[in-house]
């Protein structure tokens, strides 16, 4: 069985409840439409699509893969962007901190910026203090991925990009697919699969900014988080790469077996900038070696109702306070400022290639990576 080969089964573990309200109206039928989102400095055309299902709008560009925008109903019906980003591709162009993007070719920290495979040593761009990050300075985030594809139903589009060998210091030509689709139970899915011609190391994820009372709606830190099927989390140092070590969270700062408010216990975090920003390690099991589908993180935003539900086939998720947005201006005008977003992205443990504790990120040839996360949403009663 190919290690990376994803069952897309399904484990129903205490599920949120379906919607308890749904939005006044039916809904609009499933569709796909496509716009020019202007060019890159290169002079690449970017394009926009416009997926609608099941109460939900998503919009994403071929730039990054990037997901731009994402409306969501309330308890009342009223729709609002839930994620970060910015009106036009120069906001984009002029650098960002991930709004949105799939990275790759490997997601989160690689102490130092380099790791051994097959008894070479592979050096990356150091762009996060003395660690690589997000698959370098010129990561998927930022390459022009081509469309493959699109579906009304369900509501898709899929896009492609071929990362050549060297290509930010990895080894080997990696052909990467992604899928974006909206289900019929108001689910954003993304599905990831990738085949190399080399040996490699592969550890992809989805970085969208959320707020679940809109995008220019300030701080997140009265939304409520619970964290599921993961009981420990990775111990890091002060440059957020793991110790080794695997550290229960129950009684801890990091607790959230049980729904807490993100703000509740944020300033007893101890270091610079202040905030969450770590890996929780999905509990060992059957469902974990044949890489089923899990819930990992249930948010909910109490005043608008919106819950988002995170599923996925991977290892753990990373969640992230927006420690570092510092006010600059995205949609509309809006601030964002440090802890007006989170983030919870499902992925394997960051620098995984050098710990030999860690699930392997290694992809050989005739192997194919899968990784699927689902944001669900549904309103709070």
């Amino acid at each position: 069985m190919l290690r990376f080969l994803s069952l897309g089964l399904l484990v129903l573990i205490g599920s949120i409840p379906l919607l308890a309200d749904e939005p006044s109206g039916k809904p609009d039928p499933s569709s796909v439409t496509k716009a020019p989102f202007g060019k890159t400095k290169d002079g690449v055309a970017v394009d926009i699509y416009t997926l609608k299902a099941a109460g939900l709008t998503a919009k994403v560009m071929t730039y990054g893969g990037i997901l731009t925008e994402l409306h969501v109903p309330d308890k009342n019906g009223k729709t609002a962007d839930v994620v970060l980003g910015f009106d036009t591709l120069e906001g984009y162009l002029a650098g960002h901190p991930y709004f949105g993007a799939n990275v790759g070719r490997v997601a989160n920290r690689i102490a130092k910026g380099k790791f051994s495979l097959g008894g070479k040593e592979y050096k990356l761009a150091v762009n996060n203090g003395p660690n690589a990050l997000h698959g370098g300075e010129k990561g998927f985030d930022k390459q022009v991925w081509a469309v493959e594809k699109t579906t009304s139903e369900p509501a898709s589009v899929t896009l492609s990009y071929t990362s050549k060998d060297g290509e930010e210091g990895y080894p080997g030509t990696l052909k990467v697919l992604v899928t974006y689709a909206l289900t019929k139970d108001r689910g954003l899915k993304i599905d990831y699969t990738a085949t190399t011609d080399k040996t490699t190391i592969v550890n992809m994820a989805h970085h969208s900014y959320f707020n679940l009372a809109g995008h220019d709606a300030g701080s997140i830190l009265g939304h409520e988080l619970q964290i599921r099927n993961c009981d420990t989390y990775n111990e890091a140092d002060e440059t957020t790469i793991p110790t080794g070590k695997l550290l229960p969270m129950k009684g801890t700062p990091f607790d959230f077996t049980e729904k807490t408010a993100m703000g509740k216990n944020i300033g007893l975090i101890k270091g610079e900038p202040g905030g969450y920003d770590l890996n929780y390690v999905r509990n060992a099991g059957r469902d974990n070696e044949l890489r089923m589908l899990a819930p990992l993180a249930t948010v909910t935003e109490p005043k608008s109702g919106r819950t988002m539900e995170v599923v996925s086939t991977d290892k753990g998720v990373q969640f992230y306070t927006g420690n570092y947005l510092s006010g600059d201006k995205g949609k509309g005008g809006a601030e964002y400022k440090k802890n007006f977003a989170f983030c919870l992205e499902p992925q394997h443990m960051p620098d995984s290639i050098n710990n030999p504790k860690a699930p392997t990120i290694v992809l050989e040839p005739g192997e194919t990576y899968n990784q699927t996360t689902i944001y669900r949403f549904s309103v709070a009663k």
